[in-house]
């Protein structure tokens, strides 16, 4: 069976030794990860690592919570690295209301200003999006001509109800770690109630592991083939069939991933 783990962090010290990390998610089947930027130091070291194993590719983007960072000129050294030849989307972007001194207006000006990077690159984005639901349905909705080259709600949070809201506007939705969990109710019938064909697998290494080894850190791209098996159970289909249903996903909205 072929996995791939399409959001994940690498750029902590948890890591450790990298070729051997690497090597072990190898092992596990896990033949294609996508690196998340979050900002622009990350996004630069996601593009590093990337050029540096084959089975590695990334995104480029400022996280909600992660724009006080921003500088005037960063997104441009954004867009130049979206032109890089593995980087796959802008993101991880988006909506964060969770914290009480969230900056409600700065996050949804840098979210459009990165909708729009996106579009002119015809690159697909990936969201981010907590506690912010009404917010983020209605930004998506107002500017639906923004995600025509693909969307996708990561780690997805939000009610069955809105996912198929944004489904019906083409969006992708990847569940993790937390969708296997006993009291992931809400997940589970998500995933059941989407369509297979915008289903995908990711972990948000290295926190919220997957069920057997909840509690533990970190969480890595190892684990993709346990949250794969959870998605076919919920799904009803065979293991096999759920892994080729999400990697062919993967390279319909990551047009970047090599064949």
């Amino acid at each position: 069976m072929k996995f791939i783990d399409v959001h994940c962090h690498l750029d902590g010290d948890w890591c450790g030794n990298m070729p051997e990390l690497i090597k072990k998610i190898g092992d596990c089947g896990v033949q294609k990860i996508i690196a998340a930027g979050y900002d622009l130091k990350t996004s630069e070291f996601s593009k590093n690592l990337s050029e540096e194993y084959e089975g590695v590719y990334f995104t480029a983007g400022f996280h909600p919570t992660e724009i006080g960072k921003f500088k005037e000129g960063d997104l441009e050294k954004i867009e130049r690295l979206s032109e890089h030849e593995k980087c796959v989307a802008i993101g991880e972007i988006g909506l964060d209301y969770h914290y009480p001194d969230t900056d409600k207006e700065g996050q949804r000006e840098m979210f459009l200003r990165q909708l729009e990077l996106a579009h002119g690159k015809r690159l697909p984005v990936v969201i981010h999006s907590r506690d912010c639901a009404e917010d983020m349905l209605s930004v998506l909705k107002e500017n639906r001509e923004l995600l025509k080259d693909g969307a996708l709600l990561h780690c997805f949070s939000h009610s069955t109800e809105i996912a198929l809201e944004l489904q019906e506007m083409g969006a992708y939705f990847s569940f993790g770690g937390a969708s296997t969990w006993q009291g992931s109710k809400k997940a589970r019938r998500t995933i059941a109630a989407l369509s297979q064909d915008r289903l995908l697998t990711e972990t948000d290494s290295p926190y919220m592991p997957p069920k057997s080894l909840y509690g533990t850190f970190p969480n890595t791209p190892q684990n993709i083939p346990e949250i794969l098996f959870n998605m076919a159970e919920v799904r009803g289909v065979d293991r096999e069939e759920m892994a080729e249903i999400v990697y062919k996903n993967a390279h319909i909205l990551f047009k970047k991933l090599a064949n």
